[in-house]
């Protein structure tokens, strides 16, 4: 292997990819003293995580919510991880509710609005479908199990004690293998209380009937725990700092450098040749990509790609794509309206009708939408609000669709979302619309090369959740120095999953690292 320039560079260890993966696995890994470099294709650190401006709004491009942050006096596992472990202190700005759910079918109109907490929980779902105080209850206690068996599962470092697991965590063990109705309806909670309940289920990604229920507990337990925050100036503030301290720990960042090969002989990563045409040398490897692109397109030789690996990785099913409509307004939040920063919009309570809807080019039956400035009152300039509508897409629907006709499906898409959430909460967004954008999957496809633009990595099916990946994690190192980290890994999608995929995906690299150098 020879580089470009007179002497070829060393390092301990490379992460390719500055997404929230990459960026918690090099920080970890510098934090630690290890001679670590960052290589991300774009200019910028973040991949989703990230803003963009139009006209006088800067918006954000992805993120919703950052679950697991918690106040200082009662850190979850982000803010620990920034504050204790890498010296990073953000100005965390607490989102003021949980969501607001709007049903607009007429046979199961509701219009609920959720605070954070578990009494809050209980009582509004309570009111709202009386007598299922207790079947809920039930239910945020197993999720609550489920959050400290996790814990317990991560303190153990792979080697849990088996009768800690079966007396202690029975719940956990027994739910893991199903989907999130199927443990929701053994609890008997009735139905329009589970539609409450789960409306989170959109930033998973599969239906209910399908979503395993380990990984949505998790998120659901630590939103209602620790409740949601977001960084004042959005993504970029939070990207930005963790790139900027892994370059104060020693670790080294290069932008506009895309790794077009990874460097395998006899089983061992032994390198990564850039897009410069320079060949770094390492030994270990982190990827905050899709192990189907490793192993369809980067590994070099293909010969040294296990026949395991390619039918693990394929068997596994991408997730979705979104379009989300972006739009500065010429107006203030409540001048509109807009009381809330978090509404579901759902135009009925059937998960999988809506998820197969996300399969076709046809207005949506269900939208994640965010008012920004219910949470930064100073995001846009005064006497203005920004506003962004998402839904999501899978993306084959947008495969068909002609260079000539992406314009005109885009816009008709945004319109469906705009008029769907003006019908919804009444607010008047079309008459008072500044700046619009719209993203579709093409677009997150150019943007991050992801699979069709997908944003969600592999959906966490039962097979395919949380747990399995986890129990798996040993075995599916097919290339010996070779770590995963970000949304395709084992703490499957997520904001908050995936900047705590990196922590993992480092310590595991560090402990190889220590067990090369006794």
């Amino acid at each position: 292997m020879s580089g470009t320039g007179l002497t070829q560079r060393t390092f301990d260890c490379v992460v390719v990819g500055a997404g929230n993966g990459g960026l918690g696995a090099a920080a970890q890994l510098a934090a630690k003293g290890v001679k670590v470099l960052l290589l991300e294709q774009h200019n910028v650190p973040g991949g989703f995580a990230s803003s963009f401006v139009r006209g006088r709004f800067e918006f954000e491009s992805a993120m919703h919510l950052v679950a697991d942050v918690g106040p200082a006096d009662h850190k979850g596992g982000v803010r620990q991880f920034l504050e204790d472990d890498l010296g990073i202190c953000l100005d965390w700005r607490e989102i003021p509710e949980a969501f607001r759910l709007i049903v607009t079918d007429p046979e199961e109109a509701m219009d609920v609005t959720l605070k954070y907490g578990v009494n809050e929980y209980l009582s509004t779902i309570d009111r709202a479908v009386p007598g299922a105080r207790d079947s809920v209850a039930k239910y945020i206690d197993l999720c609550f199990e489920v959050v400290d068996a996790l814990a317990y599962l991560g303190a153990s470092r792979g080697n849990p004690d088996r009768k800690v697991l079966t007396s202690r965590y029975a719940n956990f063990l027994k739910t893991a293998p199903y989907s999130v109705d199927q443990v929701a309806n053994a609890l008997k909670v009735p139905k329009k209380a589970q539609a409450i309940f789960h409306a989170p289920w959109v930033y998973l990604g599969p239906p209910t009937s399908r979503l395993n229920f380990t990984v949505f507990a998790g998120m659901m337990a630590k939103l209602i725990q620790f409740s949601a925050f977001i960084p004042p100036n959005r993504s970029h503030e939070f990207t930005s700092a963790v790139e900027a301290r892994i370059r104060e720990l020693g670790g080294e960042t290069e932008f506009n450098t895309q790794v077009d090969q990874l460097l395998v002989e006899g089983g061992q990563v032994r390198g990564v040749l850039t897009s410069k045409g320079e060949t770094i040398l390492t030994r270990h490897v982190v990827a905050n990509v899709s192990s189907a692109l490793v192993y369809n397109r980067l590994v070099s030789p293909k010969l040294e790609v296990p026949a395991i690996a390619w039918r693990e990785s394929n068997a596994r099913r991408f997730a979705t794509s979104a379009v989300t409509v972006y739009l500065g307004l010429d107006a203030p939040p409540r001048e509109l309206g807009l009381n809330e920063y978090s509404y579901f919009v759902n135009e009925s309570t059937d998960t999988d009708a809506a998820y197969a809807r996300f399969g076709r080019l046809e207005a949506p039956m269900v939208q994640a939408s965010a008012c920004l400035n219910n949470a930064l009152p100073d995001c846009s300039p005064a006497g203005t609000s920004i506003l962004s509508l998402t839904t999501l897409a899978r993306p084959e629907a947008w495969q068909g669709v002609s260079a000539q006709d992406y314009v005109a499906v885009k816009d008709r898409m945004a319109r469906a979302l705009i008029t769907q959430f003006e019908n919804a909460t009444g607010a008047p967004v079309s008459k008072h619309i500044e700046e619009i954008e719209v993203a579709a999957p093409p677009t997150y496809a150019r943007y991050t090369g992801g699979h069709g633009g997908t944003i969600y990595g592999y959906e966490p099916d039962n097979w395919d959740s949380l747990i399995p990946r986890m129990m798996a994690m040993r075995e599916e190192a097919r290339i010996q120095g070779l770590q995963f980290c970000g949304g395709y890994a084992f703490r499957c999608h997520g904001y908050s999953s995936s900047f705590m995929s990196g922590q993992t995906a480092g310590l595991l690299t560090l402990a190889s690292l220590m067990d090369e150098r006794r």
